[in-house]
């Protein structure tokens, strides 16, 4: 599995998912949330007031992640997560990496072999990006080697997972992901 970091916008990524660092409604809002529902259109906007008033009426909670329809993006679908945000206090790293984990979890289940990470709970959440970098690479890593425990070169991959690529916003936060992807 390629694990990789580049600079970019996520919403332009040719992958299979892309994963959207979500509040807890669902309804969009900045950064990442609001980019990646412009791009996608009206759909999505559409799918997450379905997912609130069906299976979500309280919203998403934090560290948990749901599925909708990639609607006008490249993707083909998007994986909604709510970070912690170290300005309510939300300081568990436990939380941040299942925004990492469940998104893989769900992935699979999907079938897809790429997907695509923001640099969750960056920026106006509050946590440094070189934290977020260190759990978001771990977590990924510990996934891998945890889903292809008994794997044999030559056998299809357990999760059929190929790509996991961090599309980060900054050049501060690519060196931060790097760096990260560097330690062995």
């Amino acid at each position: 599995m390629l694990i990789e970091a580049v600079l970019g916008d996520i919403t332009t990524q040719d992958v299979d998912v892309i994963v959207n660092a979500a509040n807890s409604s669902l309804l969009g809002g900045g950064g990442v949330d609001g980019a990646i529902h412009a791009a996608a259109g009206p759909g999505l906007l559409a799918a997450c007031h379905e997912l609130r008033a069906t299976t979500l009426p309280d919203g998403l909670p934090v560290g948990d992640a749901v599925v909708t329809p990639g609607f006008d993006l490249t993707a083909r679908w998007v994986i909604h997560t709510v970070g912690p945000n170290r300005h309510r206090g939300e300081t568990d790293p436990v939380l941040l990496s299942s925004c990492f984990a469940r998104p893989l979890e769900l992935a699979v289940g999907l079938d897809a072999a790429s997907i695509a990470f923001p640099a969750v709970s960056a920026g106006v959440y509050g946590w440094a990006v070189e934290d977020v970098a260190r759990i978001a690479v771990g977590t990924v890593r510990v996934w891998q080697e945890g889903t292809e425990a008994g794997w044999t070169p030559g056998h299809p991959r357990p999760h059929g997972i190929e790509v996991v690529r961090f599309v980060l916003f900054s050049q501060n936060a690519l060196d931060a992901f790097r760096s990260e992807l560097d330690r062995a």
